[in-house]
């Protein structure tokens, strides 16, 4: 009588390694003969700044080729502005919107806040402009999906980016633009206490997302906008949020590097 056949075993390492998540994140495996020694050194960033082959497409001049490009100048320009920002700037409820006078009317260089305002407002279209070519020349179809994860990711905090820094000026418009926006967080799944899923989130009677403790008064330190929502919006804009964009940018523009460089149609 035949043996039934045994089942291979699960094998957790290889199933990681076959997914497509995976494989859009890297491309070889481990280098065992010299062949994939050699593709592995022309192939690396840190030996070799450009792509060993470029695609003719990717080369090609386009109108809106240069848009993540330009959205890099442009946050690097925010991040110049902004530091010399934040030498006249006092998070706190009694200078703030003084300090923002000041930096129009008597500080030198004042200009560095408009140059800042509309830069932001500029990195918000480039950005769009770049995921939108993207989009349409089908560039985040297999092997580029995972950067096109990225890319969405980078998106989101670039508005946010954009959102936090509203409040800084302290004026009235700011104070009731992020009080509407901030409400709109309430009705956020699972994590707000209006929102869809809040109430399965519970043990027994304890309800575990309510008015106290969902994203709504995560995000603004309290029931309302006040002192502690401008400090921690300012730490929110200056340090964690541009801090997560850097070191995302740098895994994109490895992943473009990689990939041979600019997306053409696919």
């Amino acid at each position: 009588m035949a043996e039934p056949e045994k089942k291979p075993k699960f094998n957790l390492g290889k199933y990681i390694t076959e997914t497509q998540l995976y494989k859009s994140m890297f491309r070889h495996g481990y280098s065992t003969s010299d062949r994939d020694r050699a593709l592995s050194v022309m192939t690396n960033v840190f030996f070799h700044l450009h792509p060993v082959k470029v695609r003719k497409s990717g080369a090609r001049f386009g109108f809106t080729w240069c848009a993540g490009g330009l959205s890099f100048f442009v946050f690097l320009t925010l991040v110049v502005s902004g530091i010399l920002l934040m030498f006249y700037y006092r998070p706190t409820v009694e200078y703030a919107y003084n300090d923002i006078l000041a930096l129009r009317e008597h500080v030198p260089f004042g200009i560095m806040r408009e140059l800042h305002r509309w830069g932001a407002h500029a990195m918000i279209l480039t950005v769009w402009l770049h995921m939108f070519r993207v989009f349409m020349t089908g560039s985040y179809k297999p092997p580029r999906e995972f950067n096109w994860i990225i890319g969405v990711i980078l998106l989101v905090l670039t508005m946010l980016l954009s959102f936090t820094g509203y409040l800084l000026p302290w004026d009235q418009l700011a104070m009731w633009a992020i009080t509407v926006g901030s409400n709109m967080a309430r009705a956020t799944p699972f994590l707000g206490h209006e929102g869809p899923g809040a109430a399965l989130l519970a043990i027994g009677d304890i309800q575990l997302v309510t008015s106290g403790s969902d994203v709504r008064f995560a995000l603004l330190g309290g029931r309302f906008v006040g002192a502690a929502t401008l400090l921690r919006f300012y730490i929110l804009h200056c340090v964690a949020i541009p801090t997560v964009l850097v070191i995302l940018m740098s895994v994109h523009f490895w992943r473009i590097r990689k990939d041979g460089g600019i997306s053409g149609p696919l």
